[in-house]
């Protein structure tokens, strides 16, 4: 893959991108600099000015550097989106930090986990996630601080008070912290600290984000991004986006994904701030909050997920609402249905798009081109600066022509610089210079490149291999299905047999035999599922993406409950 290819599908954008020799939280005081009133964070109509966010994160770095932190410590960021989450990010970055965020969906162990294999030496985290922490808090030598946050600290006066007398009240909230010297409330940090830039020297090849990855297949382990790898990849979407981003930078993107998940800090965190524009930010996606969200704050760009899309399509209110102040939408972390596209496009008028990425890309490396159409299903092509090849499944070490099945590798300024003391397991995926993603990918003629599957989900089924991709983006033109997820059970005569997991579409009925005789009409044989489960709903991660392995151990331990008895 050559980058010429950009610029002749969208000329507006770069073949490359020039990345400065700068830390990422340079851009927060550039902006800051630039345009110091204008709004950074909307947040349940609470405004935080470019002004006041700086000088925030430079209190929340004093207060760290107060505490005893070092350039180099881990410090970890247990929060939903909300402007704490911001100030910690980049004013921990300014103290010289190594931010470690963690997803306040996690259990105890899952915290556990986290924070001992990074060595957190402070974490921040929400007050309704404050006994999880210290449930897990005697297990960690390495912890010496945490601070905590009510998420009501940035609520508008009188949606305050309301959260206080009710929600507090009702689920008790109140967290009363141990007068124990090494738990502190994090409002009266902030207003014991300095409001100066601590000064602290930051060099762009510092280690800046450990962002976890991997929960869903296997042991969580750490990828370590550079300031470098962000920044870069935050220019690269930048310069993506160019032609629907306001010359002045002053976009309004909703932030709904999680701030903690590498896709929404790229794509809405560090993309705001980098351009210096306005992040409206939800703690989760409620879809009627997210509605009257992009109608009452004009939102331009919505980093989304296919699950998110899906409910917009379906919401059962729409169009109540006025969705065209969106001109651009980009979908990730799954692949998006033709049908939940074409469909998006039709009710808001904006252009959505289907991006490629991994957390050890930081993340994004493919995104399909603004300017002109593309192959249906397609990734797009590789992002400025960013190279993608297609690597021979058994050897990794014969790159294939275009129309042929292979491994997918990329290399560019954002790759990661390993997994947190894991060398064997950094050996395995970084090898000459190539990031090798575990994801089954073809190129086509014109230098489109589509993913077949992840190389974990591939079914293995009669020594046929069936990627879920390919029972999946049938049944979603069915016209009674809303979701569809394929994975191997297994299976006594195939080894594996395919299954489907079905939602349907709300008021509609469908019985397995439909849904199997559909499938015959739509693929070959051994694609055809061999068992159909309707359900409600599907388990999902915070971002939106369909926890297979889960779904698998389920029928594992239900295949082992029948032999038993």
């Amino acid at each position: 893959m050559t980058r010429t290819w950009i610029s002749s599908y969208d000329p507006g954008v770069p073949a490359d991108v020039d990345v400065p020799d700068e830390p990422l939280h340079v851009g927060l005081g550039r902006a800051a600099q630039a345009y110091p009133e204008r709004v950074a964070i909307r947040f349940y109509g609470r405004s935080v000015t470019y002004r006041e966010l700086d000088a925030l994160a430079n209190r929340f770095a004093n207060a760290l550097i107060g505490l005893g932190v070092r350039p180099g410590e881990r410090v970890a960021l247990l929060m939903p989106n909300c402007p704490q989450m911001v100030l910690a990010y980049y004013g921990g970055l300014r103290a010289g930090a190594v931010m470690v965020p963690t997803s306040p969906l996690y259990v105890e162990s899952e915290v556990e986990h986290q924070l001992a294999d990074s060595g957190a030496s402070v974490v921040i985290c929400l007050s309704a996630l404050f006994g999880r922490v210290q449930s897990v808090r005697p297990h960690l030598p390495d912890l010496r601080q945490v601070i905590v946050t009510n998420i009501k600290d940035f609520f508008p006066t009188r949606l305050r008070v309301l959260f206080s007398l009710t929600r507090e009240r009702r689920d008790g909230h109140r967290a009363r912290l141990p007068r124990d010297g090494r738990t502190f409330w994090l409002k009266t940090l902030l207003a014991r600290a300095g409001g100066s830039d601590p000064g602290v020297t930051v060099s762009a090849n510092d280690l800046a984000l450990l962002q976890y990855t991997g929960g869903t297949t296997g042991v969580a382990k750490g990828a370590m991004l550079t300031h470098r790898n962000l920044v870069a990849n935050t220019l690269q979407v930048r310069a993506w986006f160019g032609p629907l981003a306001n010359p002045d930078g002053s976009d309004i993107v909703l932030g709904v994904l999680p701030l903690f998940h590498i896709y929404a800090m790229t794509t809405i965190m560090n993309f705001s701030v980098y351009g210096g524009g306005t992040m409206v930010l939800q703690p989760r996606f409620v879809v009627d909050d997210v509605l009257k969200a992009i109608q009452r704050e004009r939102a331009q760009l919505l980093p989304g997920v296919p699950t998110m899309y899906m409910a917009i399509n379906n919401a059962k209110h729409l169009a109540h609402y006025n969705l065209r102040s969106l001109k651009g939408a980009i979908s990730g972390a799954a692949p998006l249905p033709l049908d939940v596209q074409r469909r998006f496009e039709e009710l808001t008028g904006a252009r959505l798009i289907e991006g490629y990425g991994l957390t050890e890309a930081s993340p994004v490396t493919h995104c399909v081109p603004l300017g002109r159409g593309h192959a249906p299903g397609s990734i797009g092509v590789p992002l400025p600066s960013t190279d993608a090849a297609v690597f021979d499944q058994e050897t990794g070490t014969r790159q294939l022509p275009p129309g042929e099945v292979g491994e997918l590798a990329v290399r560019g300024p954002q790759i990661m610089q390993g997994y947190w003391n894991r060398p064997e397991e950094t050996a395995q995926v970084l090898r000459d210079g190539w990031l090798f993603t575990g994801d089954i990918a073809r190129e086509d003629a014109d230098g489109f490149f589509s993913i077949v599957d992840r190389k974990k989900d591939m079914i293995i089924t009669g020594g046929m291999n069936v990627y879920p991709r390919d029972v999946e983006e049938p049944l979603y033109a069915h016209p009674k299905v809303r979701e569809a997820v394929a994975v191997g059970v297994p299976d006594e005569r195939w080894g594996e047999a395919v299954k489907v997991y079905i939602v349907l579409r709300d008021g509609q009925t469908a019985t397995e035999q439909e849904i199997l005789d559909y499938c015959h009409s739509r693929m070959a044989r051994y694609k055809v599922p061999k068992l159909v489960e309707f359900r409600k709903e599907l388990p999902k991660s915070m971002v939106g993406k369909v926890l297979r392995r889960q779904l698998v151990a389920e029928e594992v331990a239900r295949l082992g409950t029948r032999k038993a008895s």
